[in-house]
């Protein structure tokens, strides 16, 4: 007889449910989120030479596509050196200084929850003036960076982190990184006509995925939608429910990945704990 065969190991734990407050409610409110597919590896290696613009990202000076642009803007120096593309490769920041400034060696990546309120620009600073989400914020956070951005009248859950390399990777639609809106809607919808987005749809030259969406309660002609995707893309909710009819007249990010707005007032922010997040990078791959 053959020996048994022995058990495998590393068995996947069960993936924590979601909060029920942000679970849907209409006909798909037994599906499950599905869990967010691994992004590509990527093709630096990580002991070895990088990209300044890596290096600076990790270092919380920017996203690498922020990064890209300083360079261009002639903001970087190699020991001196403005630093032309194409960049040289690097595997430290020694010497490296942004606007005349030394750069600081990476911390630990952190990420926080901020319960976004509507009439506020994820930006830095607006030349209009307007609020910005880094007016409301608590002085004596880290340089933050937004992951993805809510809209001036969006309101609900932004995440913001001082790691750029972490923001890229859970902005990009190959991690397969849910967030789930909430939107009241004037106008007439079925729940035949919402489930027709699981095939994505396309709206003047724009192909926008898959997106799942439920019909929760509607009074009269006014509906709350759920609905939720993976890509993100500028105003991608306004723009499908205009396109289906509706009248979008309030929109609230209710979850991005495993994180919700679950325990958080308008306007507070709190730090994830280091905990979730090792949990929650380690699933992300």
């Amino acid at each position: 007889m053959k020996p048994p065969r022995p058990p495998r190991s590393g068995a996947r734990s069960a993936r924590p449910a979601d909060d029920k407050r942000d679970a849907p409610r209409g006909r798909r409110a037994a599906r499950g989120a599905a869990p967010p597919r691994k992004a590509p590896a990527e093709a630096e290696r990580e002991d070895g030479p990088q990209r300044i613009a890596k290096l600076l990202a990790r270092a919380g000076v920017g996203s690498r596509r922020d990064v890209e642009r300083m360079i261009e803007e002639g903001r970087i120096a190699l020991n001196g050196e403005v630093i032309v593309q194409p960049a040289p490769l690097l595997t430290s920041l020694d010497g490296l200084t942004v606007d005349g400034n030394p750069v600081a060696k990476p911390v630990s990546t952190r990420l926080y929850r901020f319960h976004k309120p509507a009439g506020c620009l994820t930006a830095a600073r607006d030349p209009k003036g307007r609020k910005t989400i880094y007016d409301l914020l608590p002085k004596g956070l880290p340089r933050l960076m937004p992951v993805g951005r809510l809209d001036y009248n969006t309101e609900g859950l932004l995440l913001l982190t001082n790691d750029g390399e972490f923001k890229r990777q859970l902005e990009l639609p190959a991690s397969g990184v849910e967030r789930t809106y909430r939107a009241r809607a004037f106008g007439d919808i079925s729940q035949e006509q919402l489930e027709e987005l699981v095939m994505g749809v396309e709206i003047e030259g724009i192909r926008y995925g898959k997106i799942d969406a439920n019909l929760e309660r509607r009074t009269g002609r006014n509906q709350w939608i759920e609905m939720t995707l993976t890509e993100g893309k500028n105003r991608e909710v306004r723009r499908v429910l205009e396109h289906l009819g509706l009248q979008v007249s309030r929109l609230i990010r209710t979850r991005y990945g495993e994180f919700t707005l679950a325990g958080l007032e308008m306007g507070d922010v709190d730090v994830v704990p280091r905990d979730e997040l090792f949990k929650f990078r380690r699933h992300l791959g």
